[in-house]
């Protein structure tokens, strides 16, 4: 059966990225405001009254949606990248990937600006302008999906590594297969990546434009975009590390991924750059250079981090961190199918500091693009709220799995290294 708090998210999460929106473009980001509204003409029909208009997207809306669409769709197929092989699953299955994330990116931004600022085709700030109906159009779309991959993956799973847990409800929610894929296309490249991660380098490009049309282009949201940007960019200069992540390799496609990405993402992880488009705030620029240095910092450690623990991994330990012999746990472990397996737990640089130090990099980091904003109403940090619930459960459950997966050698690791994230603390 679905949990009571998976049951919460199906119904709460859909309506509160549209009430986000709608507090940040119509109440001036204030969330007393929203108190206000709610507590006068009663939480439901609020809700309502803002959803309605945007539930089923609109016309313009669902034209944006099929062109980028299908614009990423085309891209992952056309655009030249090397293959790259995802690790085993537990059925012994090995999902393969073309790598064009980079160049995929790059197109993408540069149509966009082609599009909007030299042919002048569209409005550069098109996407703030139906930024609702695009939110509405993509939870219509993703629940659709979700409902796709479900019955896919009763009746037609594109590989071994499928489960059901006999309650509809509960693998709606959580997904029954762990790489599906619809004529060729992988499903949580496409969701995860090239929708979700992709549409936010647009999403707040296109924010920015809006506010230069509006206001004048502040230097609060240059620095804002920018740290997005260099992390989005490092994000697709990594992609193929992405797809080893706990992410893709443990989380199935279902509501919780899919509709995670391709709604809560856009709609959540933007809304300080939204909320910056009519709230211009000028920092100055000795404030403005201080708060970029020490974000790009911050999404540079994080990719520092990830790519330490990668390149451990792929030399099998025969390497140097910070100038010394890696600390290394091997760890076993036995498949779903009982073959024995091995993995490299690091215990030195990055790893040494807490078992996953990246995630306090990448709070950090999204502070820092957040904070631009400063501090009149508490509206620009949701995401940052969200991010460190978000980061604390996963390491909770990343901690109990591999406890389970290495058991004595988890244990050893822990010893060694005793913080989950922030050391002396978590």
């Amino acid at each position: 059966m679905p949990t009571l708090a998976s049951i919460l998210l199906m119904l709460c999460a859909p309506p509160f990225v549209i009430v986000l929106w709608y507090t940040n473009v119509a109440l001036g980001g204030s969330l007393l405001s929203l108190w206000e509204l709610c507590s006068r003409e009663g939480l439901f029909t609020t809700v309502y009254a803002v959803w309605r208009p945007v539930m089923f997207g609109t016309p313009v809306a669902w034209m944006i949606l099929g062109a980028f669409g299908g614009l990423q769709l085309l891209l992952m197929r056309v655009v030249p990248g090397r293959s790259f092989h995802g690790p085993v699953t537990p059925r012994g299955n090995i999902p393969v990937y073309r790598a064009n994330g980079p160049l995929a990116f790059a197109i993408t931004l540069a149509l966009f600006w082609f599009g909007a600022f030299y042919l002048r085709l569209f409005p550069p700030g098109i996407v703030y302008e139906h930024f609702g109906g695009i939110l509405g159009a993509l939870n219509l779309s993703a629940l659709i999906l979700c409902l796709l991959l479900y019955v896919k993956g009763r009746v037609a799973p594109s590989s071994s590594d499928t489960e059901h847990s006999g309650s509809p409800g509960f693998d709606f929610y959580r997904g029954t297969e762990l790489y599906p894929r619809i004529l060729g296309w992988d499903v949580k490249q496409f969701t995860n990546c090239r929708i979700g991660m992709m549409g936010w380098a647009v999403i707040i490009v296109s924010f920015a434009a809006k506010q230069s049309e509006l206001h004048g282009l502040s230097d609060s949201m240059l620095v804002a975009v920018a740290l997005q940007l260099i992390y989005i960019t490092k994000f697709f200069w990594w992609e193929t590390g992405y797809l080893r992540t706990l992410d893709i390799v443990h989380d199935r496609a279902g509501f919780y991924l899919c509709w995670g990405c391709l709604v809560w993402l856009p709609g959540v992880y933007t809304s300080a750059t939204l909320y910056l488009v009519n709230h211009p705030r000028h920092l100055g620029i000795p404030l403005a250079i201080t708060i970029l240095i020490l974000g790009a910092t911050c999404v540079m450690m994080t990719y520092l981090a990830d790519r330490q623990r990668q390149h451990v991994r792929a030399t099998n330990g025969r390497c140097r961190v910070w100038g010394m012999p890696p600390r290394i746990i091997r760890a076993r472990y036995f498949t779903e199918t009982r073959d024995p397996g091995q993995s490299l737990l690091l215990a030195s640089g990055f790893w040494g500091i807490s078992r996953h130090f990246h995630y306090l990099t990448e709070v950090l980091g999204a502070f820092f693009w957040s904070v631009p904003a400063l501090f009149e109403h508490f509206m620009p940090y949701v995401y940052v709220t969200f991010l460190v619930i978000l980061l604390a459960h996963r390491a909770l459950r990343d901690d109990r799995r591999c406890a389970r997966k290495y058991g004595q050698d988890w244990e050893r690791y822990c010893r060694l290294v005793p913080y989950r994230i922030v050391p002396g603390l978590y």
